[in-house]
């Protein structure tokens, strides 16, 4: 483990964090719980750069661009599109998956400004999903948080 790592504080991390977005503008499309197997052969037939696919008991959500999300909505019988679109914030550092509180710094304050979130985790790290409408919003209070953290 690097020295980075072992020193990594949320504060720090987020201070040296990229913010990325990649433009795209995403669903949520959810299937039975039986359609394990068929969201997967969904994720992958749409190859995109980003998508999730969250599986338990009651539900199979995948997170996908819209347009691809619109095309399997209609292909896919019991399938449920989400109104609401999203867009995506990426966290560009490689966080410690022992570190306490990274997101919790990160979701506080975007809802003291009223985003809601959808938080993923991916091996070393970690994104936010935000309506769309609040995408401009959330990069603001990131940022100022960025700066805070930074000791700015």
């Amino acid at each position: 483990m690097s020295e980075t790592k072992l020193s990594q504080t949320p504060e720090t991390a987020l201070s040296q964090a990229k913010l990325h977005s990649d433009g795209c503008v995403y669903r949520l499309l959810r299937l039975p719980p039986t359609a394990i197997t068929l969201a997967a052969g969904v994720v992958a037939e749409a190859a995109m750069p980003f998508s999730a696919l969250l599986a338990d008991k009651d539900e199979v959500t995948l997170l996908l661009p819209d347009d691809a999300c619109q095309e399997f909505a209609r292909r896919l019988r019991h399938a449920t599109l989400s109104e609401a679109t999203y867009r995506l914030i990426a966290f560009d550092i490689e966080l410690d998956p022992a570190l306490v509180g990274f997101m919790a710094l990160v979701s506080g304050a975007l809802a003291r400004d009223g985003v809601a979130i959808l938080t993923y985790a991916a091996f070393s790290r970690d994104h936010v999903v935000v309506r769309e409408r609040d995408f401009d919003k959330a990069m603001r209070t990131l940022r100022h948080l960025q700066q805070l953290a930074r000791g700015g």
